[in-house]
Order: structure tokens, then C-alpha cells, then sequence
């Protein structure tokens, strides 16, 4: 058994393992990188929107101004829920949003003609609905637990404002739904995350993409995972003032405590994501006469300037929830905007692992006792 343990090396998290190829996303920890098939983050954040990206990444690369037009449609005629899926969110509306969520997309199985179908085409086709009823699920949650009925979506909208428009009953400016547009792209896709690698299990086992997507959901709702945004805000409300910045992260660090928007399990460098965000926080806390939140915020990020040499830096969520926050979104809805987000992300994952799939089974090394004789019950003491 000494030599059996020896031999075999444990990689506990998976950490450093490849288990497949994938030609969607690049990412490079240690240059702060990160590629949608092919192209940078930074490019699609400024420039792209997040119907684009979803396009891109469901297809392969950038549509042509007839297949995006069609791609929008697509979405927009999706925007519509069963009945019986307003009735399950009110019977659980006082659940968390993420738990109302993951209930939800499982019970749209149900509704779904093409839910048994896993060829590519159908696939995608339910990947197209499923972004747009995923968005619509959090929205008619936020409304019904506040005794509202749910606001129907508006055509002439795209995805991002179209989101806010349901959750907050107003049209969003060009900014703020431009902000929002901005943060999905940014979370649409990101590797072998949990979520992703839970869904890719999930697949491996030839279940539906409903039920892949549900168990996504599932595992994005744990804090270690989708939870810094929320933690964030709260974090900059704790501290109260700029001034206090470098206190707190002091006592932080001081007690052996993390800084929580800091440090990610693939990036060394600045997450590359972190800088489209950090510009809407600046803009937008200033005009709406807030600033203090950016200041904060910078002040933090000034404070933990001298860990950054030892990988921890700022990641994508540390201003996601300002952003948020400012924008008037409640606080228990910031993992749910993410999920929004990531829904084309998850079905690439699964097309993906569809494509050559394999029941994905690791090994656990047994340190349990030696072989044991079974004794009855009256023989012991």
C-alpha cells in the first residue's frame, strides 16, 4: 500500500490537469489572457455585444450582419415562459434567487418538445431559448417575491437592457444597459470552471442539456465560486469611506484573512476582464453622485498593491457588484446576473463534450484502514 501511494500523484481540485482539448477559450493565468475563440477579451468588450459573443461562440466565430440579425430574433422570440413556471416561481419565492433559478430551468425540461434530443442542432436551438428564459426567470422572481407581477419583455430591446427593463420596470440608458451588455460578455465563457466541468460531468452521463444546465446553476450558486460580487459590496459597505481602505485591508491581512475581489484560481497577472468594469464603475458612480464607491474601491486596490507580486490581484468580480449596486440591482440578484451571462458558455461546454464524450469517472486514492473481518453485533463491546 506505502509503494501504491508512492506511485500515484494526487491532484486534489483537478488543480493542473487537462482532461480534454477545447477550441473555444484560451486563457493564460500568468499573462492575465484571455481569448473567445480566438479573439482577446479586450476587443470584445469594447467593441462587440453580448448577442455577438453568444453567436461566436456558439458558432465558432463572428456572424455576419443577416446571421446576427436572425440570431436576435431567435432570442427575442424566446422570451416567453410556460405558466406553470410563473406558478413553481411563486410557490418558491422565498427561496434564494439561484435556488428559484436552478428549480426553474429544471422544470422548463418539462415544457421543452426537444428536451430528449441531443444532436448538435437541437441542442443549440434549446441553447437559444434557455439564454433568454434564464434572464426572464430572474426577473419574474425579483417582481413576484415583492408582490409585482412579472414586467413582459420589450422587443425593441436587446438582451441587456431588455434584462434590466424586466427586473426594474423602467428603459435603462444607453450606459447602464451598455454596462450590463459589457458584464455578460465578460462572464459569457471561462474554460473548465466548476459550473462548466459540472455540466461537461453531467453530459458524460448522455442526460439533456436541461439537466446540465441545472446542475451548472447548481454549482455557481456556491460562494467559492459565483459569490465575490455579492462579497464585494459588501465589503466597500463595511468599509464606509475611502479613507478607511487601508485599515481594513491591513486588519485583513493582519488576521490571516483574504481580501475578497482578489486572487483567482487561473490568474497570476490582473484578471483581464477586471479593467472593462473598473472604467463603468468610475463613470457611472460618478455621474449618479456616488463616487465614494469607486474610491473605495481604489483604495483597496492601492492597499493590496504589494501582494500583486505574489499573484493576488484584482479579478473581474471585485467591481461586477458596484456596478450592480449602482444600477439598482439587489444584492442577492448579483450571482444571477452572472449566471444570465454564462448560459452560452455552459452549452458550448456541453456541444463540446457531446462531440467525442466519455463518462467522465476520476479515481480516489483509498487511505482508509487495512482489510477487516466483519464481527456481529453481539460481539462488540
Amino acid at each position: 500500500m506505502t509503494e501504491t501511494t508512492e506511485a500515484i500523484k494526487i491532484s486534489r481540485g483537478l488543480t493542473g490537469v487537462y482532461f480534454d482539448r477545447s477550441p473555444c477559450t484560451f486563457i493564460d493565468g500568468r499573462a492575465g489572457e484571455l481569448r473567445y475563440r480566438g479573439y482577446s477579451i479586450h476587443n470584445l468588450a469594447e467593441h462587440s455585444t453580448f448577442e455577438e459573443t453568444a453567436w461566436l461562440l456558439l458558432h465558432g466565430d463572428l456572424p455576419t450582419a443577416a446571421q446576427l440579425d436572425q440570431f436576435d430574433r431567435e432570442l427575442k422570440l424566446a422570451r416567453t415562459l410556460p405558466g406553470a413556471i410563473y406558478d413553481i416561481i411563486r410557490t418558491v419565492k422565498n427561496a434564494h434567487p439561484m435556488d428559484v433559478l436552478r428549480t426553474a430551468v429544471s422544470a422548463l425540461a418539462a415544457f421543452d418538445p426537444e428536451v430528449a434530443d441531443n444532436s448538435q442542432p437541437a441542442v443549440l436551438r434549446k441553447g437559444v431559448r434557455l439564454t433568454s428564459q434564464v434572464a426572464m426567470v430572474v426577473a419574474a422572481h425579483s417582481r413576484i417575491r415583492e408582490g409585482l407581477e412579472p414586467i413582459p419583455p420589450d422587443p425593441a430591446l436587446g438582451h441587456a437592457a431588455n434584462l434590466l427593463w424586466m427586473l426594474r420596470g423602467e428603459k435603462p440608458s444607453r450606459d447602464a444597459a451598455g454596462l450590463i451588455d459589457r458584464d455578460l460578455v465578460l462572464h459569457a465563457e471561462h474554460g473548465s470552471n466548476a459550473s462548466s466541468f459540472t455540466a461537461r460531468v453531467v453530459t458524460g452521463t448522455k442526460a439533456n442539456l436541461h439537466a446540465a444546465i441545472t446542475a451548472a446553476i447548481a454549482a455557481l450558486s456556491g460562494p467559492a465560486h459565483g459569490g465575490a460580487a455579492e462579497d464585494v459590496m459588501k465589503m466597500a459597505e463595511d468599509i464606509g469611506e475611502p479613507s478607511r481602505a487601508a485599515d481594513y485591508v491591513r486588519g485583513k491581512r493582519k488576521a490571516g484573512e483574504p481580501i475578497t475581489g482578489f486572487g483567482h484560481r487561473v490568474y497570476r497577472a490582473e484578471d483581464p476582464r477586471a479593467r472593462h468594469m473598473r472604467a463603468g464603475v468610475e463613470k457611472l458612480s460618478k455621474e449618479m453622485g456616488e463616487p465614494r464607491w469607486y474610491e473605495i474601491l481604489q483604495g483597496v486596490v492601492t492597499a493590496m498593491a504589494p501582494y500583486a507580486r505574489h499573484g493576488v490581484n484584482v479579478n473581474v468580480d471585485f467591481y461586477s457588484g458596484v456596478v450592480y449596486h449602482l444600477l439598482g440591482v439587489k444584492r442577492d440578484l448579483f450571482v444571477p446576473l452572472f449566471a444570465i451571462g454564462r448560459v452560452p458558455g455552459w452549452v458550448v461546454q456541453v456541444i463540446e463534450q457531446q462531440e467525442n464524450n466519455i463518462l467522465i469517472r476520476p479515481l480516489t486514492l483509498y487511505s482508509g484502514p487495512e482489510p477487516r473481518q466483519y464481527r456481529p453485533l453481539a460481539e462488540r463491546a
